[in-house]
């Protein structure tokens, strides 16, 4: 498989052997500076890598000329048809953009934008979504993963025809099957560097679910260079599920709870265990990996590979790390005791 190619999106890398990157958007609107800030911070604190906004109006714009100077992570311009106003975004400083240059009238529009964009430095994303296809496409391939590929590369070939390559290309549907096989099709036929998600994927245990079967399938076979997780609500919880979609995968350093289903031969609280000990290591960054385990069956020989953990008994438990039994102690102080050991591996790694 041939490595993609670089494209710079501000500070942040997307496509050759950079990490994958995880992307939102904002669902605030645009023109109010205050509210779409305070949702940007938010994005940025559960480490969202890269953040898109919807650019409508010039009353968007007047908002987006003091949030591109606030914001940490980079921010990319959304743009449905006017191709002044993605020109504009250039301009302002915005790090990328997002369009697709059939949507924005003649070539001619086409070849004005990459000059703004090769000017600036402005890559650019075509996003194809299966119900947005051009006519003459659909007509010959119908709504079908051939379609969304073909679609990305024809727009693709419009902007190389004007001498721009700074792009990254995305094909998502609302099908997981549909959407993974274009990628796939995609990713076969071009270097351009891929930003996976599952469009329209629902909200939430039905829309994570879609989007972790689409998007962790892809990047288990090293297909995808950044990620967005489509959610209906708040775009937090869209990052926040990114980032554990490219833990699970192996793919991001972080901190990691493993727990065991539980059986009648569980004696605690398993599920209130487990809760506090994910708050405690909420703000934790260093990759850890702790084991909520229900009995010693199942606890420090299953999870020999967690650096601590804790596996239930009657009405005593043991505190492991590595597989190795480190102290027994009272169920009631389960937690206060992984704490202390969590407390003092956090305070000499931090």
């Amino acid at each position: 498989m041939r490595e993609k190619r670089k494209v710079a999106v501000g500070r942040v890398i997307i496509g050759g052997d950079a990490k994958v990157s995880v992307q939102s958007m904002t669902n605030t609107a645009t023109a109010d500076f205050d509210s779409t800030l305070s949702q940007i911070r938010e994005l940025e604190r559960v480490g969202c890598d890269i953040i898109r906004l919807a650019v409508c109006n010039n009353d968007d714009l007047a908002s987006c000329r003091k949030l591109v100077k606030e914001a940490k992570a980079p921010l990319v311009a959304d743009i449905q048809f006017d191709w002044k106003l993605a020109a504009a975004c250039s301009e302002l400083g915005f790090k990328k953009v997002r369009f697709n240059p059939g949507n924005i009238g003649s070539n001619e529009n086409v070849r004005k934008l990459t000059e703004v964009c090769k000017a600036n430095g402005t890559p650019i994303r075509i996003g194809v979504n299966g119900g947005s296809l051009q006519k003459d496409i659909e007509l010959k391939y119908g709504r079908t993963a051939e379609g969304l590929s073909e679609s990305a590369l024809c727009h693709a070939a419009l902007l190389e025809k004007f001498g721009f390559y700074d792009i990254v290309l995305s094909v998502k549907s609302s099908n997981v099957k549909t959407c993974t096989q274009a990628y796939r099709l995609l990713n076969e036929k071009c270097d351009y560097p891929l930003h996976l998600g599952i469009t329209e994927s629902g909200a939430k245990l039905a829309g994570i679910v879609k989007s972790s079967i689409g998007i962790g399938s892809l990047l288990l076979d090293g297909i995808g260079n950044t990620i967005r997780v489509s959610l209906t609500g708040n775009p937090v919880q869209e990052a926040e599920v990114a980032n554990k979609i490219l833990g699970a995968l192996g793919l991001k350093k972080n901190c990691e709870i493993i727990s065991c289903p539980t059986c009648s031969r569980c004696k605690v609280n398993l599920s209130a265990i487990y809760d506090e000990v994910e708050a405690m290591l909420e703000n934790v960054a260093l990759p850890l990996k702790v084991a909520v385990m229900g009995c010693v069956v199942n606890g420090p020989g299953e999870a020999a590979e967690a650096d601590f953990g804790v596996a239930g008994g009657e009405g005593k438990s043991v505190i492991f790390s590595r597989g190795k039994i480190l102290k027994t102690v009272s169920n009631e102080n389960i937690v206060a005791e992984l704490k202390k050991l969590l407390d003092e591996h956090i305070s000499e790694n931090s």
